[in-house]
């Protein structure tokens, strides 16, 4: 779904997910259906010793005044959890990318993730220790807004309660929400930060799959969302992890392919089908009559053409263009910045001149041997 941003804090974009504009107005009828008034009111006031009276709260269009509002305070309250975790960032020289709020609550996107301990624990609580501040903030209001402004006093109580169960149940060990975050901290003070993460990934998957379990059998949907994501951000950001072990200490030049096959721009779709087998690669570098470099033709390219077509079809035709790269740039961070435009293959220059071509093949190569003589030298 896509997401729109609505206002910059400290030049930080906040963006909402359409996923959210759809779940509000929803959140807003359960909360301001009469059971839920009710339920909260009781709770606020055995907390805060602070009364109502329902039959004001629930007059005419009160009650919907009151979800709307309360709903609008909930993801207000959220932003601020993301922006405390974004102070945190910004103090160790971090930067964020922005701030999402979407249906299961809020993302911050860091522009590198700290492998210091300290740094990511910090950076971890950060947000439910805002959510806390939030929290005794609203309690202080409680108390202090006259009895006469009951809507006022029920919303204060009710973002009062709902950020302190932000704060605790974002702690939960269930990585990687902030609690998983925390735990991968704390095992990385005595292990190495892949062993740590591999750790906090299986015990995330553990509560993605009893948020799954406890979903089904009550019915929630929401929980079932929060198995998914849960699920699939611990799984991506070990692996993550794990390419970022294999490929450390390695630069583009260590990997790339030096000699690569060449294909002159206007040789047919047809010939070089016919020569894929005898050069026995399936990427290309597609030359011009100079012999410069204008793109890069694979396997999959010449496949998208009708067979009808490939006699009459130029390589120049269906190959792609590619970013370049610099040989000493780091394998891992271009493979993110390759993946993040929606491909894995590049032109190696250095100053100006061609010294070879990157692609997923020479990843695939270099993760083989790296995972093969990581396990030849400690089994």
């Amino acid at each position: 779904m896509r997401s729109f941003t609505v206002t910059r804090i400290w030049d930080i974009p906040i963006r909402v997910n359409t996923s959210l504009l759809v779940f509000l107005p929803i959140l807003a009828w359960l909360i301001g259906s009469g059971a839920q008034i009710q339920f909260y009111a009781g709770l606020i006031e055995g907390v805060t010793g602070v009364g109502f009276d329902l039959s004001r709260l629930e007059a005419g269009n009160t009650s919907w005044l009151i979800g709307v509002t309360a709903a609008l305070g909930l993801f207000v309250s959220v932003t601020l959890h993301e922006l405390g975790h974004s102070w945190a960032a910004l103090r160790y020289g971090i930067g964020i990318e922005s701030i999402t709020l979407w249906i299961l609550g809020g993302l911050a996107a860091l522009e590198s993730l700290p492998k210091e301990w300290d740094r990511e624990f910090w950076i971890a609580v950060a947000g439910p220790v805002t959510s806390v501040l939030v929290a005794a903030g609203c309690y202080a209001a409680v108390l202090a807004v006259p009895e006469s402004l009951q809507v006022t006093r029920f919303v204060l109580g009710y973002l009062a309660l709902t950020n302190l169960l932000l704060a605790g149940f974002n702690l939960l060990p269930a990585f990687p929400m902030d609690g998983g975050r925390v735990l991968r901290a704390l095992l990385a003070r005595t292990r190495p930060y892949g062993t740590a993460t591999r750790i906090a990934a299986r015990i995330g998957v553990g509560f993605a799959f009893l948020f799954a379990v406890v979903g089904v059998l009550s019915f929630n949907l929401l929980l079932l969302l929060l198995a998914w994501f849960i699920y699939g951000a611990a799984t991506t950001e070990s692996r993550t992890v794990l390419l970022d072990e294999l490929l450390e200490g390695i630069t583009v030049g260590d990997i790339m392919t030096r000699d690569p096959a060449t294909v002159s721009a206007d040789v047919s779709v047809a010939e070089l089908g016919r020569r894929l087998l005898s050069d026995r690669q399936t990427l290309h570098l597609v030359t011009d009559s100079t012999g410069t470099a204008r793109g890069v033709v694979a396997l999959d390219d010449l496949r998208k053409v009708p067979e009808r077509e490939r006699d009459t079809t130029r390589v120049d035709e269906v190959m792609r263009d590619v970013p370049s790269v610099e040989p000493s740039a780091d394998a891992f961070d271009t493979l993110a910045l390759l993946q993040q435009s929606g491909g894995t293959t590049a032109l190696v220059e250095e100053n100006g001149e061609l010294v070879g071509v990157l692609s997923q093949s020479d990843y695939a190569d270099a993760l083989t041997i790296r995972r093969g003589f990581q396990s030849t030298v400690t089994g």
